[in-house]
């Protein structure tokens, strides 16, 4: 399966914060997380205990170190699987992650959003600003 089929069977799953399980509850981050199984297996490491506000107090870009730790960097140009590091506030720690599910005509992307849940978003100018890195799997092309 691919990634972007994977990401998008995560479409309708509620938002809950900590949580990765396709349809019962998923964050940002559980949604990587739920892909990253559903794609290439067993997760390399288990996800740490976190609270809505984590790295920020520190300024700690954490979630931008482990995302460089276990995915590769994306090339250039954009591409349909690629995971999206966002950057919510200005001079904010990169924090909110999604997936890119279509890079051509009219950018979008699949993240799960506080209040909605899991859903496909236009990758729209103030989203697209936003992006703070891009990110392969290890495994996508």
């Amino acid at each position: 399966m691919g990634v972007v089929t994977a990401a998008r069977g995560w479409i309708g799953t509620p938002y809950v914060h900590g949580a990765s399980v396709r349809g019962g509850g998923t964050d940002c981050l559980g949604l990587i997380r739920g892909v990253w199984r559903e794609v290439l297996g067993r997760e390399p490491e288990a996800a740490p205990l976190y609270t809505p506000d984590w790295s920020e107090p520190q300024g700690d870009e954490a979630l931008w170190r482990a995302a460089a730790r276990l995915m590769r960097p994306a090339p250039a140009s954009l591409r349909p699987g690629q995971v999206l590091l966002f950057r919510m506030r200005e001079r904010g720690v990169a924090k909110h992650l999604g997936i890119l599910s279509e890079a051509s005509g009219r950018p979008r992307f699949v993240h799960a959003y506080s209040g909605r849940g899991v859903v496909e978003t236009s990758l729209s100018e103030p989203w697209a600003r936003r992006v703070a890195a891009r990110f392969d799997y290890p495994t996508e092309d």
